[in-house]
């Protein structure tokens, strides 16, 4: 499964990263395959690693927000794995070309 998600402390001003380093310190202990990009990061694993990853980064923002915005998108693919990677060459196979990343 693969899911991309954000996490917005709302009460923190205009400038995030301290407080998204945080969370993705989380992300990057957990042993998942991930790619961070610049709206947010995707995820690779079973339903429950995925989501528990998700909801621990949630609860990481709330130490230091009293409100946070998370939005989720699943790609739920059964019996498929490698696919953090593998949907992109795919792309870049048809097209013929490496892509920027």
């Amino acid at each position: 499964m693969l899911a991309k998600f954000s996490i917005i402390p709302l009460d923190q001003g205009k400038h995030l990263s301290k407080q998204i380093s945080e969370i993705l310190k989380i992300v990057d202990q957990s042993g998942l395959g991930y790619q961070l990009t610049s709206m947010g990061t995707i995820v690779e694993g079973s339903w429950q690693e995925v989501m528990g990853l998700i909801e621990k980064c949630h609860q990481q923002a709330l130490t230091f927000s009293e409100r946070v915005y998370t939005t989720i998108a699943i790609d739920d693919f059964a019996g498929r794995t490698s696919r953090l990677k593998g949907k992109v060459e795919s792309v870049e196979k048809a097209l013929g070309k490496e892509l920027k990343k």
